[in-house]
This record gives structure tokens, sequence and C-alpha cells, in this order.
């Protein structure tokens, strides 16, 4: 059998489909059979790109046309290190589980695999993590009832935690008194308050509050469409007649055009820049009325990291203090997977202001984010093993 295509060129085209291929526990992990990372890219085995729903002949004929002789390669047998069960919109699979990420992930025994929603949570698995980002009360119950019955389990990341950041109102809190062990900069929040309704009538409530204008106006509730992303910047009093509550406003701050996006995945941090809104001075104060919406930053075409901008606005927060900030944020939070906007005061040298949250961001944008996530699942599965080994 495992010889040359004396042995038969049929039973050889069998076995070269099949080699590579990986099943445990149940699963099909990765599904990338035949395919192999080189310089980032991944290209097909030699003599492995056949096309799905190619004629099965084809293939014989192809396998004994390339093999003279034909020669088996044996791998060491595939080890399942961690199994991670996702329940993800489609929007957010097609991002986050690039064949890339799949791929390297397998080649470290991490196996991705498809939570069914129309069957209950605990008759599927068995998982080693469940990675989520779905809206709506009866998931969060769905996975509340799963962590209680299913401790040994890593949720990534905790319902009530996840909630606390879909509210802009209490999305901050807390941060303003977080006191931060390293000294090469400084963490604020801008003033705000919350408007529930009537936004003409709140004018007099933010001259009440201290804050002072331009004021940029946020969707109370993040809820996954794109209108809770909306942002307005308004000048004056009038203006507020103009936002449809509820909502939060919030001081604007002279950060210099650039907002740096912060991306936390476990321990590891990432920053990139991101174009924002120009400085805006007193003169133009004056000669502005009204609100306008915000042009979308988040987004890759935004990229400020390869600009020729004045360096005391591109340089990145110092390292120590962004290292300091996320493990408070970590507690504070308890999430591992987010990401915040943060911008410098401009003129400062390293005070910066944190200006949203967000949970389980596009890491598409992330530089690396394949490697990232596999090295952070791979902790994960040496954490779980020590800690099985201890007891």
């Amino acid at each position: 059998m495992f010889g040359t295509l004396a042995s038969g060129d049929i039973e050889t085209a069998r076995l070269r489909r099949n080699l590579g291929v990986t099943r445990n526990l149940g699963f099909a992990c990765g599904g990338f059979e035949g395919m192999r990372l080189e310089d980032d890219n991944m290209k097909p085995q030699h003599g492995g790109g056949e096309e799905e729903g190619e004629d099965e002949d084809d293939g014989e004929e192809q396998v004994s046309a390339e093999t003279s002789p034909f020669q088996i390669q044996q791998h060491p047998p595939f080890q399942q290190k961690l199994v991670v069960g996702y329940a993800l919109t489609s929007k957010k699979k097609k991002s986050f589980l690039q064949p890339k990420l799949e791929l390297m992930a397998r080649r470290k025994g991490i196996c991705f695999v498809a939570i069914d929603l129309n069957r209950p949570l605990s008759e599927q698995g068995p998982f080693d993590v469940v990675l989520h980002k779905l809206l709506g009360k009866e998931w969060q119950e769905v996975i509340e009832d799963y962590q209680q019955t299913h401790p040994e389990v890593t949720v990534l990341d905790p319902p009530s935690s996840i909630q606390r950041i879909y509210n802009r109102q209490s999305m901050l809190q807390g941060m303003a008194e977080l006191k931060l062990s390293d000294c090469s900069g400084s963490m604020l929040v801008p003033k705000q308050m919350v408007v529930l309704k009537d936004s003409a009538s709140s004018a007099d409530k933010v001259v009440e509050a201290g804050l002072k204008f331009p004021l940029v106006a946020k969707p109370l509730w993040i809820d996954g469409t794109a209108k809770s992303h909306q942002l307005f910047l308004a000048y004056d009093r009038r203006s507020l007649a103009e936002l449809d509550p509820p909502l939060v406003l919030q001081e604007f701050v002279n950060h210099g055009g650039v907002m740096f996006k912060v991306f936390v995945v476990g321990d590891i941090i990432k920053v990139v820049r991101r174009f924002s809104l120009p400085n805006i001075s007193n003169c133009d104060k004056a000669k502005v009325e009204g609100a306008f919406k915000f042009p979308r930053v988040s987004s890759s075409a935004a990229s400020a990291d390869n600009a020729d901008l004045d360096p005391s606005v591109a340089e990145l927060p110092p390292k120590p203090f962004l290292e300091a900030l996320v493990k408070e944020l970590r507690t504070l939070l308890g999430l591992r997977l987010f990401n915040i906007d943060m911008i410098r005061e401009h003129g400062s040298k390293n005070v910066f202001y944190v200006i949203d949250v967000n949970y389980f961001p596009g890491y598409g944008k992330m530089p690396d984010y394949e490697q990232v996530f596999v090295d952070f699942f791979h902790n994960l599965a040496h954490a779980r093993h020590k800690k099985r080994r201890c007891k």
C-alpha cells in the first residue's frame, strides 16, 4: 500500500487527497487540507490544487502525471489542545475568522467550531473556550446559564461586563479614578452628561453641568446598528434641538486630528493611529453653527500610521503607561477582548483622554491580528493544561 505508482493509481490518489485531514472530538478542524503557509500567504500543497466540484478522475490523472515515483510524507499525529466554540454574526465571522487565522491556529492545535444557535449550548462541545458577540437578552441568558453549569469553560467575555460598555453612560465610569503606577502619562475622561429626552430643553442643563461647546453627541446605546455609531458635533445651544435622544453629550477636546486605537487581546496590546477631527479654534466656534455629522474614523481607510504628521501629534502613548492603563482596565471592565479610543490633549506631552470603549472590535484592522490571537489562545491552552496538572 505505501509504495510507488505500481501499487495502483487510484489508491495513490485516494491517499493523496486524505493526507493532512485532521479530526478530533468529532470536529472537523480548520478545513484547509492541502494548504500551506508560505511568507504569510496560503498556498496549495504541490499537486493538491483541486477545485471544489472537480471531477475525481481528473484528480487521479493529475497525481499520476506528477508523481514519479510517489512518496508518502508522514506527519506526526495531531493533538487537540484547545476547542474554541464561537457564536458570531455573519459579518463578524467573515472579518475575524480569516483562512490564515484558522490555518495558523490549527498548527498550534487550536480548533474553531461554530455553535449551533438552534440547539441547547450545553448539548454541544465539549468546548474549552466560548467566543461570542451576539446581542439580545435571550443570548445573554443562554451564556450566563452555560457559565454556571460549565465553570471550567472560558467565556470571552462575560455578558454582564459586555453590557456595561454597550451603555455609553456607564462605559467610562470609574476610569477617572484609576490609580496608575506609571507616571509617564496621565489619563482623563471628557466631561459628559446624558440626555434621555427633549434635547432642545437640555441646553440649560449643559450649562449647569459645566460643559462647554462644542460637544460630541453620541447615541446612548450601542446596539450593533450603524446608527448607534453615528456621532455629531454640536457647536451651540440651538444645535441640540437637531439631535435625537437618548444620547450622551461629551466635551470636545482638541487633539491634533489624530486618535489612537488601542487593541487589547488578553495581555497583548497593539496601537494604531487614525485620522480624527481637526482642532477647533475659538474663531471657528464663533463662525460655525449647528450640528455636523462626524466622518467615520474606525475604518482602515482612515489610517494615519504612514502619514507625515507632526511628531508631537503622531507619537504613540508611552508603552509603560499603556501597560499600566490596560492592566487596570481589564480589572475594571472585566474584559479580555476590547479596544479603547484614546486622544492626546493638544499641546500636552502625555495627557490622554479615553473617549470610547468597544468590545471585540474589528481586529482584522489590527496589524498581525492572526498571530496575536494564535498566541493568546495558545497561552490559554497552556494555562488550562497547567491548572489540570496542579489538581
